[in-house]
């Protein structure tokens, strides 16, 4: 089996080597072609207007000066165009890609682009409290990611789906199991501007959400994450919602 890594957060962070080593457990075919630099937030963006820069760092090893998309369409259509991979691993992200996090994830994207090539698709992201920010704690997604991933891989990934697996902010003995979820929401009452000022009083911003517990669903992501289990979230590609393309038509029917 031939596994293509990739991750937005950057070719040097710690996450990506953290999921290459989670490859190596399932296979001796492992690739890695990642972003030059950091491309957290991102989404399912491409490159369009500048060109990509590729560089090989060491055998199977590359960095691009793009997107994750772009990078894992430059693995599949150049670098491995005569020998296609068998899975992309996405991540491991530094941070969870949860609830609305999908909708801006670059590694969620990665994993998505490879669903769009034709790939089995996974995204991996490890979630971090305020205590472990600086030092997210990979071990929980190194311990249990390969038999995770191996899992999935067993029960079959169907065409047009992404898995995203989250693992909790524990120690790896205090993890409770798996769950298969749904994808949350969070309180976007928490979603704020955090206005300062530079050194010469000028004014810059953050987009920031206040640190406060609010109560998350059951059966979702960010309630698996709250509880200490491994979240596993089937995400589809087609965002068409039928019931109401249905009532749509009904409107415009005549």
């Amino acid at each position: 089996m031939r596994i293509l890594v990739t991750n937005d957060d950057g070719i040097h962070a710690p996450g990506i080597d953290v999921c290459a080593r989670i490859a190596r457990a399932l296979s001796d075919d492992v690739w890695v072609v990642a972003p030059e630099f950091d491309q957290s937030g991102v989404s399912h963006s491409l490159s369009l207007s500048d060109p990509l820069r590729l560089r090989q760092i060491e055998e199977k090893r590359f960095a691009v000066k793009g997107t994750p998309t772009d990078c894992v369409i430059m693995a599949v259509r150049h670098i491995l165009q005569d020998l296609k991979p068998d899975l992309v691993l996405s991540g491991v992200n530094r941070g969870q890609n949860v609830a609305e996090d999908v909708g801006y994830s670059g590694t969620v994207a990665g994993a998505m682009e490879g669903t769009v090539l034709g790939v089995p698709s996974i995204a991996l992201s490890q979630a971090y409290g305020k205590e472990t920010r600086s030092h997210p704690p990979y071990t929980v997604a190194e311990h249990y990611g390969a038999d995770v991933v191996r899992r999935v891989l067993d029960a079959g990934i169907p065409p047009g789906i992404v898995v995203n697996v989250n693992f909790p902010n524990r120690p790896i003995g205090e993890v409770k199991g798996i769950a298969v979820t749904s994808q949350g929401k969070r309180n976007q009452e928490l979603l704020r501007i955090d206005e300062r000022a530079d050194g010469r009083g000028n004014p810059y911003y953050w987009i920031a959400f206040e640190r406060r517990i609010f109560e998350t669903v059951n059966g979702s992501d960010l309630h698996a994450l709250d509880e200490g289990r491994i979240s596993v979230t089937p995400l589809r590609l087609d965002m068409t919602d039928e019931p109401e393309m249905t009532r749509l038509a009904r409107v415009f029917a005549d």
